[in-house]
């Protein structure tokens, strides 16, 4: 279900038929309460912005391949992925701003993670397995966490940045997607199908004392913790849907989690789900975060 929904995102604006896709890359300011759309294209699928850590920019996906967009121009501008030209959603910053992760869909194997240099380049290969998509990078630039297909059961796992073996880190059946460390590195938020619905959950670093945070009759997904550690940042669902999927184009909402309370708090809703807020998109001073939302033209 997951790599069909990765393939669909690509595909999507060809299946729409009659309807056209509006993209609107936003930025919300929690102080405030003010949602902003900084870029808008039409006939564009676009998709899951990473805020940059020198603030200035955004990296989103489009169509198979990264882009950067310079948030004082309000331009964006093509990065460089080598042979990688089938990158889906999730992607992100190193923790120094100097390099990517990317999870490209690589022929007959699937969705493998690559770093690269942020200035783009040759990627090099990380997971030799597929399915996997990256979700987090470690606070110290060591480890990426990801959600991976193994046996036909999809879990987080943990490697080192360089590659090598990787460490299962859940091992329940059905979907645990979308982990993202918390910025002291203690420990690892996810989204989990374990208790019947699409849950937000927490466990520390190793895998262990593995925590529910959420449970209020939604379908809830993508945590990302702001780099403060006073808030958790999560999609849900108003729609209808299968609890271990996550489809574009639907009725959902931004909602706030408070780590030490577990009390969680409505923004907004729009109209979105798949590729809005698939990885962290908090900006350095934790004040903004930005996400995607779409609109479709008759």
């Amino acid at each position: 279900m997951k790599l069909l929904i990765k393939i669909l995102s690509l595909l999507l604006p060809m299946s729409m038929h009659a309807q056209t896709v509006v993209s609107r890359l936003e930025i919300y300011d929690v102080n405030t309460d003010r949602r902003e759309v900084i870029h808008e294209e039409v006939g564009i699928l676009f998709e899951a912005p990473n805020w940059s850590q020198d603030g200035n920019f955004l990296i989103y996906n489009q169509g198979g391949n990264l882009y950067k967009f310079d948030l004082d121009k309000k331009k964006k501008e093509k990065i460089n992925t080598g042979f990688a030209q089938n990158c889906n959603n999730d992607h992100g910053i190193s923790p120094d701003g100097k390099m990517l992760a990317i999870s490209n869909n690589d022929s007959k194997i699937g969705s493998r993670i690559y770093t690269l240099s942020i200035e783009g380049g040759l990627p090099k290969l990380i997971t030799k397995e597929g399915s996997s998509y990256w979700h987090g990078w470690s606070p110290d630039g060591e480890s990426l966490v990801y959600c991976a297909e193994r046996g036909g059961n999809y879990d987080i796992y943990r490697i080192s940045c360089t590659g090598g073996e990787e460490q299962r880190l859940t091992y329940t059946e059905g979907l645990d997607d979308g982990p993202d460390y918390s910025f002291s590195g203690r420990h690892i938020y996810f989204n989990s199908v374990r208790t019947g619905s699409m849950q937000i959950w927490r466990m520390d670093a190793d895998g262990s004392n593995q925590e529910q945070l959420s449970n209020d009759g939604f379908n809830d997904w993508f945590p990302h913790p702001s780099p403060d550690g006073n808030k958790v940042v999560f999609l849900s669902y108003l729609d209808d849907i299968d609890p271990g999927s996550h489809p574009p184009f639907k009725k959902v909402m931004l909602r706030i989690l408070n780590p030490d309370t577990k009390i969680i708090h409505k923004l907004f809703e729009l109209f979105g789900g798949q590729g809005t807020l698939n990885v962290p998109s908090w900006s350095p001073d934790s004040k903004r975060f930005a996400f995607v939302s779409y609109a479709s033209i008759d």
